[in-house]
């Protein structure tokens, strides 16, 4: 017989119902029961939610976790790991690796792996072209089937127009969008930052921010040809943001995603000529970050996602020509967010819950059971204490890698327990849950 649990006294948030109040949550097994009281009923497991956010387990739709190839960086049971203390419970690979992640026997050792980990759930996208060179089609039928549920070859734009539009027909097949890198790479060789007054103080090569737009615009004019459904990456400037806006206005499938540090850092941070901060699409000008914040604010913005991107030390500590683009995130998401958006009285802890759960589901087709806590979805859930105080350090990191440009923050809010199918995979705070002897 499945076990019970029951998750008490804690806010219950599930934007996909308009859900918010105090109530109790009950699971059965892998399934959610839902929020009525059950008569006479005794749960096997008891976890005291007392001023908690009880709410759908998070996912992520943009994570590297870099095996095979580089596991010196992270692999996929570390990179699992630093998901659940985030309170993502799911998250969706890329497949930027070596070997790239091409064929069905290449999606099928991402699955086994995540599944051999016992972790958070880690669902696999592929690449659109073979071997991520932007030549060739890949067999995204095959791929789709092995169980990937994006096409990409995040890292590297999908530069070839004819190439994009193939992939836009071909993934319609299968309802599943293509998650796109937007950089023109002729605009952007050498660059380190963000070209502006920045870049030019401080003498270092800049990436225009036209070098996104205009990948940008040329893609949702590819999306609205075709029908295809294009998501638009790490979006960062201000004009990328008008150009989504105006595309979704036009009926075109298109949609977007934003990263933590695009709302909370600015190519400012780059004045020590610290490679924490190094990123690509990189940190980009206060106007710029004020126009994302406000595409996530209006709705434009579909998504948060951390593009969690590991480098280990000796590979990170570089000057900063030499070093890798690309930080961590699944650990400091949550509190980066509500002193970006919740503190500011931006957005509501249910608003900012809907872009980390419900729709992110819908975007990898997963909303039936996923992104919600309706009775009969999946058991995985996430408690967030929306007000403890603590310290970012990257000695208490599960990732294997430590390049945080938000090391020694003073921050608030964090997830606390993450239940991945009816599993207590991560508890912060032992004393709150309770088994029957």
């Amino acid at each position: 017989m499945a076990k019970l649990t029951l998750i008490r006294g804690g806010r219950v948030i599930d934007p996909s119902q308009n859900l918010d109040e105090m109530v109790d949550l009950w699971l059965e097994g892998n399934r959610v029961l839902g929020t009525e009281p059950i008569p006479g009923a005794v749960p096997d497991r008891t976890i005291d939610a007392t001023g908690l956010i009880v709410c759908p387990g998070l996912i992520d739709v943009h994570v590297h976790l870099r095996e095979p190839g580089n596991e010196e960086d992270e692999t996929i049971a570390t990179g699992a790991d630093a998901a659940l203390a985030g309170g993502w419970t799911t998250i969706v690979s890329m497949p930027n690796t070596r070997p790239p992640i091409d064929t069905p026997a290449a999606v099928e050792f991402v699955i086994l792996q995540a599944k051999r980990a016992g972790k958070a759930i880690v669902l696999p996208s592929a690449c659109v072209s073979k071997n991520r060179a932007g030549e060739e089609l890949a067999e995204l039928g095959k791929l789709y089937e092995a169980g990937a549920v994006a096409f990409t070859d995040d890292g590297a734009p999908i530069s070839h127009a004819g190439l994009m539009r193939r992939a836009l027909e071909y993934s319609r097949m299968f309802d599943v969008p293509i998650f796109q890198h937007c950089q023109v790479n002729e605009l952007t060789a050498g660059a380190v930052m963000n070209e502006g007054d920045v870049s030019l103080r401080l003498g270092l090569i800049g990436m225009p921010p036209v070098a996104e737009e205009i990948m940008v615009a040329r893609d949702i004019m590819l999306a609205e040809l075709t029908g295809g459904h294009v998501h638009i990456q790490h979006l960062s400037t201000a004009r990328s943001v008008e150009l989504v806006r105006e595309g979704k206005a036009r009926g075109v499938r298109v949609s977007a995603e934003a990263c933590p540090h695009h709302i909370s850092l600015t190519d400012e941070n780059l004045a020590k000529f610290d490679s924490n901060f190094k990123m690509n699409p990189p940190l980009r000008t206060a106007r710029d970050v004020e126009a994302v914040i406000q595409g996530i604010v209006d709705g434009t913005i579909d998504l948060i996602a951390t593009d969690h991107a590991p480098h280990s030390p000796e590979k990170k500590n570089r000057e900063l020509d030499q070093a890798p683009f690309g930080i961590l995130g699944l650990e400091t998401m949550l509190p980066i967010v509500r002193q970006t958006l919740i503190e500011p009285a931006l957005m509501t802890w249910p608003e900012v819950i809907a872009k980390l759960t419900i729709e992110p589901a819908k975007l990898i087709r997963v909303e039936q059971y996923k992104g919600h806590l309706k009775p009969g979805a999946e058991a995985s859930v996430t408690l967030i204490d929306p007000d403890r105080a603590w310290t970012i350090d990257v000695a208490d990191f599960r990732s294997k890698s430590i390049n945080t440009p938000y090391q020694g923050w003073s921050v608030q809010g964090r997830a606390v327990a993450t239940i991945v199918c009816g599993e207590v995979r991560y508890l912060l705070d032992p004393h709150r849950e309770t088994m029957m002897a």
